[in-house]
């Protein structure tokens, strides 16, 4: 079974804190070779936060703060590939695209073999810094919390109204 990160949107942030966020459902690398020719340390808001957490969507080529473990079929697999390269051929420069689908081939592989060890499923979010000149990765994954959460909502049909008159409460 071959395992891909898949984009996943939990709420509308990544539209907001992204210059162009993923759709939920597109194959997805990491996508650091898009920061390569850039100093980090001089990004600045939305470019910034696609360097610190942004996984590379393959079909729009927006960011996604999450992914999800999914199985692909090798043909999902090899249209995924197709994508990038032509993505890093047209965007990044690419001598030709034998040197582009070598690239993306690699890039694949790296997105498969961090789903490997993880369930279908299983969240996965990834963070970029910059630690003595060297861009460092890391990847974490997220389960769902199978417990209650901490804190309910419960109606109480005989509790006691309360009314709270905001103009009566001091300023300050």
């Amino acid at each position: 079974m071959l395992k891909l990160p898949r984009t996943i949107r939990l709420d509308p942030s990544d539209s907001v804190v992204f210059e162009a966020a993923a759709t939920p459902g597109e194959w997805a690398v990491p996508g650091g070779f898009a920061f390569w020719d850039e100093a980090p340390d001089s990004m600045l808001g939305k470019r910034r936060q696609a360097f610190r957490a942004g996984w590379l969507g393959l079909e729009s080529f927006g960011w996604s703060t999450l992914v999800e473990v999914a199985e692909a079929t090798p043909a999902e697999r090899d249209a995924a590939e197709a994508a990038l390269a032509a993505h890093i051929l047209a965007r990044y420069g690419a001598p030709d695209l034998a040197a582009a689908s070598a690239a993306a081939a690699e890039e694949l592989a790296f997105a498969a073999e961090l789903c490997a060890d993880h369930a279908v499923g299983t969240a996965l979010a990834l963070s970029r810094s910059l630690e003595g000149g060297e861009v460092k990765e890391a990847f974490r994954s997220l389960h769902r919390r199978e417990t209650a959460p901490v804190f309910a909502l419960v109606e109480d049909d005989e509790a006691p109204a309360e009314a709270v008159d905001l103009r009566s409460l001091p300023h300050g």
